[in-house]
């Protein structure tokens, strides 16, 4: 027989594309600040992801928030949008059935409207992720049936606050709740009820906890966006009682990026915290926003303090460091970047500080603006 020599290509292998984990989505709260930016982000990666975003279109909702997806007619085309509500049945059932994974970012999320109105955490932040765990579970059912592939996975997205005021040291995944307002007491119900679908029926779940986040598109009742576009006009800046609060901020594509990585690399039935390691003082942050906007530090305000305010916030991101998450953006940087997209968009901030804004704004701040003091 001839002798047949065998020729073994040599040449560099190209990769082959690998796509998402998890293509198909449901975003719950998609038109907020963190979870509209996970869509714009996700879908800006054209891997093939569609997804359905759900959301109540509260005040903080804002399709807005997704104009540079609509404006692409290619990222446009895989996105969905619903109106809706987390905590009915109706809406959520049909959205959770056609997708591999749900992320929930949809909460009632500002401290200070929790202590003014605490029942509309309980329905969004508690009824609203039993109503979407049992959606999952119909599911994991249909799964065991045959009927579809597998069961959608579920990241549940919490906050710092469930740890309550850190007075010294970083708080880790294993740490004790102790949440102090009924906002942070919600989310950690909301967790707690994720943890034992997970151990009790098996779903696959997981959780992250975040910093607090800034960046563009934050509704401006929060501390960065309302300081900087109140200092835009020339209006006070409610601080609240010594200003020395200590935060870690985190910056929200970084927030969304490691959502996005615990989404695809968590382990079933785990917690992440998701730090920004850039711990300031309230007072620190405010200096610097208006340095940037070339404003005195005269507009500052110093008002009474809201009940139960943590002193300082810190958490321990060892374990997500571990999955291989590192955020990208310096706070300097990030800060920067947030001041300057406010000032260059009024168009989107301005039409939001009006209407039911303005008497939110009076009844929160009036009366602590009138006995206010110079902050020196």
């Amino acid at each position: 027989m001839p002798h047949t020599t065998q020729m073994h290509d040599t040449r560099p292998k190209t990769p082959t594309p690998r796509g998402p984990r998890h293509p198909r989505l449901l975003v719950t709260g998609g038109a907020g600040f963190i979870g509209s930016c996970f869509v714009r982000n996700r879908l800006a990666r054209r891997d093939g992801t569609t997804i359905v975003v759900l959301d109540k279109l509260t005040y903080a909702g804002n399709r807005a928030n997704l104009a540079p997806v609509e404006a692409d007619p290619e990222q446009a085309a895989r996105l969905r949008f619903v109106v809706g509500d987390i905590a009915d049945p109706a809406a959520v059932a049909p959205l959770v059935a056609e997708v591999d994974a749900i992320v929930n970012f949809a909460a009632e999320s500002h401290v200070d409207r929790s202590i003014l109105d605490p029942e509309a955490f309980l329905r969004t932040d508690v009824m609203g992720v039993h109503v979407l765990l049992e959606a999952c579970r119909v599911e994991q059912q249909r799964a065991t049936g045959g009927e579809r592939a597998a069961a959608p996975r579920f990241l549940q997205v919490s906050t710092d606050e469930v740890y309550g005021s850190v007075e010294s040291g970083a708080s880790t995944e294993d740490d004790r709740l102790e949440p102090r307002s009924p906002y942070s007491a919600a989310k950690a119900a909301g967790e707690l009820l994720v943890n034992s679908y997970s151990v009790t029926y098996g779903l696959d779940t997981v959780v992250t906890r975040g910093s607090n986040t800034y960046g563009p598109y934050h509704h401006p009742e929060k501390l960065i966006p309302l300081f900087i576009t109140n200092a835009i006009d020339d209006e006070r800046l409610p601080l609240y009682g010594d200003g020395l609060q200590r935060r870690d901020w985190l910056y929200v594509a970084d927030h969304a990026g490691a959502i996005d990585h615990v989404l695809e690399h968590g382990a079933t039935g785990e917690t992440y915290n998701v730090t920004g390691n850039n711990e300031r003082t309230n007072r620190d942050v405010v200096a610097q926003l208006l340095a940037r906007l070339g404003k005195p530090w005269s507009l500052v305000r110093l008002v009474d303090d809201r009940p139960g305010h943590d002193r300082r916030y810190a958490m321990d991101d060892s374990k997500l460091a571990g999955l291989g998450w590192k955020n990208k953006m310096p706070f300097d940087e990030g800060l920067a970047a947030t001041v300057d997209w406010y000032r260059d968009n009024e168009g989107w901030w301005r039409p939001i500080k009006s209407g039911e804004w303005q008497a939110y704004y009076r009844r929160q701040y009036s009366a602590r603006l009138a006995g206010s003091k110079e902050a020196t």
